[in-house]
């Protein structure tokens, strides 16, 4: 990856961290991205006590983000102090202690293919709702893309563009569609198709659009004006 296109990268993955944090009521939200078939240092975080969270799993060789890795399954604890400190016995006594009572880690791969895992960490215990975990897997979905992009031969992806976004970044417009999508029950690709018509009678950005979603101005479950 070219130096440029790695900052680039990075940022946008930093905000999408702090989006998903939003987005789901979680006390912070991490990456770690996968090189040389191992996982290595984490590449963005919400805030830094989430980094130091994700950082400690790669310093221990245990937790929610190893083991969602090796199984490419998500992991999915709702309260860390039922199970988990048998399951990780040095990891998940530090979590609790830094306030963590749940904990969510989704594996970022394509088919095979491992990249990494997003995890979001939560202060309350209990399980995501349903809508929720649509949420994060379509924050799975958008970190998948954007390492994908970041990583083409051209050295620039998508992901560049996050920086001079009117929003500050292209996470919120992901958020939106999937909010959208839960809000409708349709695809991803359909959600979208929505929020265009939407901006399109209206005279409105898309962004503009996305911010009054992700805002609960509007709603799409609701009759449209």
């Amino acid at each position: 990856m070219a130096d440029g296109a790695g900052h680039g990268v990075a940022a946008g993955m930093r905000r999408l961290c702090v989006a998903a944090r939003r987005a789901l009521s979680a006390s912070g939200a991490g990456l770690t991205v996968m090189a040389g078939g191992e996982l290595r240092g984490v590449t963005a975080a919400s805030d830094t006590a989430t980094e130091r969270l994700e950082e400690l799993q790669l310093t221990l060789g245990e937790g929610p983000c190893m083991d969602a890795y090796a199984s490419m399954r998500p992991v999915l604890i709702p309260d860390l102090a039922d199970g988990a400190l048998a399951r990780w016995p040095v990891y998940a006594p530090a979590a609790h202690a830094a306030g963590v009572r749940a904990v969510f880690a989704f594996p970022l791969q394509v088919g095979a293919a491992r990249l990494g895992v997003m995890d979001v960490f939560r202060p309350e215990t209990g399980m995501l709702s349903p809508d929720e975990l649509t949420l994060a897997l379509t924050f799975a979905e958008v970190a998948v893309a954007t390492l994908l992009d970041g990583n083409d031969d051209s050295g620039a992806g998508v992901a560049d563009g996050w920086l001079d976004d009117p929003l500050g970044s292209r996470a919120e417009l992901f958020q939106a569609q999937g909010m959208v999508m839960v809000q409708l029950r349709v695809s991803l690709a359909e959600a979208m198709v929505r929020m265009r018509a939407h901006a399109y009678v209206h005279d409105l950005r898309l962004y503009e659009v996305a911010a009054d979603v992700v805002a609960r101005r509007l709603s799409f479950d609701s009759p449209q004006p």
